[in-house]
C-alpha cells in the first residue's frame, strides 16, 4: 500500500516549520496549503507576485483574479501582498525562500534534481521559475511516486535527464517512503507499509535505513487527509 497525493501532501505539511516562507511547485505540491495548521504562520510565496496565498478556495468562491504559478485558483491570507513578477523572481534568487516543494522526474543520489525535461520527442519542455527555485530556495524539497508509469525508480544513482539544478535536493517525499540527501546517498527516515529491501528492490540504490526499529510509518499516521 502507498500513501494517495492527499495523504501525501498531508506529511509535508507536517515538516514546513513555522514562520517559513514557502514556494509549492506546480502540480501536486499546491495540495500542501491544504493542510497547514491553520494557527501557524507560514507565508506562502508564488512566482506569479504574491506573498499570503491560502488554501484554495471553496466552490462557488473564485476570485478569477487570485491564482498562483500554475493558474490554480487560490485564496489571500491577512496582510497578503502583491508584486511585480521580476521582484518574486529576486526574492526566490536572492534566498529569501525557506523551503520550496518541487515535483521531479528524477533525484540523483548528490541531490541533483530533474523536472523539466525526460527529452521525449515531441514534447515541449518548459522550466518555468523551478531553476531559481533549486537554486535559491534554503530547502528542497521533492514531492511524487516513487516510480514512472512503466515502474521505473525515479530515485537513481545519476539523472539522465536535463537538469532543474546540481545538488539542491534536501529531501524526498514519496508515495512509499520519505528520503534524505545525505552524502552517502538516500536515507529512508520513513517508510509507509514497506520495508528498506523492499524499497532497495524498488530503487535498485544502496539505500541507508535511517528509521528507528518498531517505527516505521503506516497510512494511519495521514488518514486525517483522506
Amino acid at each position: 500500500m502507498s500513501l494517495d497525493r492527499k495523504q501525501l501532501a498531508a506529511r509535508i505539511a507536517q515538516d514546513i516549520p513555522e514562520g517559513a516562507y514557502v514556494n509549492l511547485g506546480i502540480g501536486a505540491p499546491t495540495l500542501i496549503s491544504d493542510y497547514l495548521p491553520s494557527d501557524a504562520e507560514i507565508i506562502l510565496h508564488t512566482e506569479n507576485g504574491m506573498l499570503g496565498m491560502g488554501p484554495q478556495p471553496e466552490a462557488g468562491r473564485i476570485d478569477p483574479d487570485l491564482i498562483n504559478a500554475g493558474k490554480i485558483p487560490v485564496t489571500e491570507l491577512p496582510g497578503a501582498a502583491y508584486f511585480h513578477h521580476a521582484d518574486s523572481f529576486g526574492m526566490m534568487r536572492g534566498g529569501h525562500i525557506d523551503v520550496c516543494v518541487l515535483g521531479a522526474f528524477q533525484v540523483a543520489e548528490n541531490g541533483d534534481l530533474a523536472n523539466w525535461s525526460t527529452g521525449a520527442p515531441g514534447a515541449i519542455p518548459a522550466v518555468g521559475g523551478a531553476m531559481d527555485l533549486a537554486i535559491g530556495a534554503k530547502q528542497v524539497f521533492v514531492m511524487t511516486d516513487l516510480l514512472t508509469k512503466n515502474g521505473e525508480s525515479k530515485l537513481v544513482a545519476a539523472c539522465s535527464y536535463p537538469l532543474t539544478g546540481v545538488g539542491c535536493v534536501t529531501r524526498v517525499y514519496t508515495d512509499r517512503a520519505v528520503f534524505d540527501v545525505t552524502p552517502g546517498g538516500f536515507t529512508v527516515t520513513e517508510a509507509f507499509d514497506t520495508t528498506i529491501d523492499e524499497l532497495r528492490e524498488l530503487t535498485g540504490l544502496t539505500l541507508v535505513d535511517g528509521t528507528a526499529a518498531d517505527n516505521t510509518r503506516t497510512r494511519a499516521n495521514t488518514q486525517e487527509a483522506s
